[in-house]
C-alpha cells in the first residue's frame, strides 16, 4: 500500500498541492496536518501514518522538508519504517527512495553526513565552552549566596546555636544545602 503524508506549518497555509501529488503517485491513504515541523513526536498525523504502515508499504511525501527538518529526524523516521519492513519515497528527491538499492545507498550517505555534522557541532560546542572558561565565564546556575553570606552560614553552623533548618530559613536555602555548603558530614 502507498501511504501519503502532507504537512504545512501554519493554519493559513494549504497542503492541497501536496495531497494532489500524493494522489497522482497512487497513494491510497493520505494523512495531512497543519502543524509545525519542529518535532516529529508532536505531529499526530505523522505518528498515525507511521503506525498505519505495514510490511511492504511505502510512505510517500511530496516534499522531503515536509517530513523532517534535519537529516537526524529524517533518519529516525526512516528507521521506524525499516523496523516495520516499510519503505520511504520523497517525490521531490528521487534519490531518497528506500525501495531501490540506490536509495538505500543514499540513506547510508545521509546517515554518515548526519553523524559527521553531530561530531562537528559537539566539537564546536566543546571549543566554545573551553574558550569561555578561559575568559572566566561561569557556567551553571548563579550562586544563591555571596562569599560573605556563605562564610556567615558556615560560622552559624560552627557556632551550633541554631538548628540546620533555622540556618536554611535564615539564608533562604534548603536544609540539605546547609550541610553541603558547610561541608558538614556528621548530619548529612
Amino acid at each position: 500500500m502507498r501511504i501519503g503524508y502532507a504537512r504545512v506549518s501554519s493554519l493559513s497555509q494549504d497542503y492541497e498541492n501536496q495531497v494532489a501529488r500524493l494522489k497522482e503517485s497512487g497513494c491510497e491513504e493520505i494523512f495531512s496536518e497543519k502543524q509545525s515541523g519542529k518535532s516529529a513526536d508532536n505531529r499526530e498525523q505523522l505518528q498515525a501514518a507511521l503506525k498505519w504502515c505495514r510490511k511492504g508499504d511505502t510512505l510517500i511525501v511530496a516534499k522531503l522538508d515536509r517530513l523532517a527538518r534535519n537529516t537526524e529526524d529524517l533518519l529516525k523516521i526512516i528507521r521506524q519504517l525499516q523496523e516495520k519492513g516499510a519503505h520511504f519515497v520523497a517525490l521531490d528527491n528521487p534519490t531518497i527512495d528506500t525501495t531501490s538499492p540506490q536509495g538505500e545507498f543514499m540513506l547510508t550517505i545521509l546517515a554518515a553526513v548526519a553523524k559527521f555534522e553531530r561530531s562537528l557541532i559537539n566539537s564546536r560546542c566543546d571549543e566554545g565552552r573551553k574558550a569561555a572558561k578561559l575568559k572566566g565565564v561561569q557556567f551553571g546556575r548563579k550562586a544563591k549566596l555571596t562569599d560573605e553570606q556563605l562564610e556567615a552560614l558556615r560560622e552559624d553552623v560552627r557556632a551550633g546555636n541554631m538548628s540546620m533548618q533555622a540556618i536554611a530559613d535564615k539564608y533562604g536555602v534548603a536544609r540539605n544545602s546547609v550541610y553541603r555548603l558547610a561541608g558538614s558530614k556528621e548530619a548529612a
